[in-house]
């Protein structure tokens, strides 16, 4: 079976959203007549705005087959000039504090302002079977059904690193299918938190009311890579105590390094539940690019983000094809075996690994 072929039994019947393009302003994109598929057919699929044709997409990119991962890759340069005109916006959480509700409502409420908005959403998976709860779809129903958004989990598959390469492979064909807004949710575990931040514009944080208690289970750290704080829940009978939370937090960051450069921090408030407050995030989303754009910190941000990111594949890369060889891997537990033993100094090991 040719490689086209292969692909082609690879993406037949991929779980993808419908279409749902009788409301897209761009030009639908259709297959000619028992064409075959194909990179260059997929590439277009992805530009005419086709959310069918971008899940193929997508899944092709995480395909661990090394024929379509050179296929993705081929997909992804085609479309890289076509990225890079969306505001990228990382959200996390602490437990409990409605991130998915938030979503949901902050997205609708953009896709009525005639934005297009795609949520990749973080699943954590098994380090012991792999298996990923992949449950964002039932999460946001109502989103979900919206033919101007696109909403896809993406496992980590056990490990945050392929969270740096697979979301930000994701995110960039998302742009080529023409979202203005994607909306990152993070795992909400720590390190997923720096990862998310090293990829998008805007980082968002969502707490709950009673900022003291709940700042005492908080690192310091995270609170530092926020640009904007949103005090979830303030519902009508909370409304008040949110209030208070908001003064906390904007006294508290007073005291912090802002995250990014030419940008104050700002605390907010906010229900999904009575939609109060999700327009005023949205106002100061525009008004935070609007500023970072004017500082020319905007371009020089992105352009580091994708540094790290060269740097980050340099080290993957690497990892791989030394584990990918039978015989270091035999040696690697003979070592193993030796340091764990006491017959041998890690160091020593490490040096004869690399002789």
């Amino acid at each position: 079976m040719d490689q086209e072929n292969v692909s082609r039994q690879v993406l037949k019947g991929v779980a993808a959203s419908h279409d749902g393009m009788s409301s897209n302003p761009r030009k639908k994109f259709k297959k000619p007549p028992g064409a075959a598929l194909n990179i260059a057919e997929i590439a277009e699929g992805v530009k005419s705005g086709s959310r069918l044709y971008l899940g193929k997409a997508i899944t092709l990119l995480e395909s661990s087959n090394p024929a379509h991962k050179a296929q993705g890759q081929e997909l992804l340069n085609q479309l890289l000039p076509f990225t890079g005109n969306s505001i990228r916006i990382g959200i996390t959480g602490v437990p409990g504090a409605g991130k998915s509700t938030f979503i949901e409502t902050f997205g609708g409420m953009l896709t009525e302002l005639g934005k297009r908005v795609a949520v990749l959403a973080i699943d954590p998976s098994s380090s012991l079977t792999g298996g990923s709860i992949l449950g964002d779809k039932t999460r946001m129903e109502q989103l979900a059904r919206n033919p101007h958004a696109f909403i896809r989990p993406s496992p980590t598959a056990g490990t945050l690193g392929g969270v740096h390469k697979k979301t930000r492979e994701t995110m960039l064909l998302c742009e080529a299918a023409g979202y203005d807004v994607i909306l990152v949710e993070t795992v909400g575990v720590g390190q997923s938190e720096t990862l998310v931040r090293g990829m998008v514009d805007l980082f968002m944080l969502l707490v709950l009311t009673g900022a003291g208690d709940e700042l005492q289970g908080m690192k310091k750290g995270i609170l530092e890579l926020a640009d904007a704080i949103v005090v979830h829940k303030a519902d009508s009978n909370n409304a008040k105590l949110a209030k208070k939370t908001q003064a906390e937090y904007k006294q508290m960051l007073h005291f912090l390094q802002p995250a990014t450069e030419s940008w104050k921090t700002q605390a907010l408030t906010a229900s999904s539940l009575e939609q109060t407050g999700i327009r005023d995030i949205w106002d100061m989303v525009e008004q935070f690019e609007e500023t970072v754009q004017a500082s020319g910190y905007w371009q020089k941000r992105r352009q580091e983000q994708t540094k790290d990111w060269f740097g980050s594949m340099i080290a993957d890369e690497l990892h791989s094809r030394f584990f990918s060889q039978s015989a270091k891997r035999e040696l690697v537990k003979t070592l193993e075996k030796q340091v764990v033993n006491g017959e041998l100094t890690v160091s020593k090991a490490i040096s004869s690994l690399f002789e």
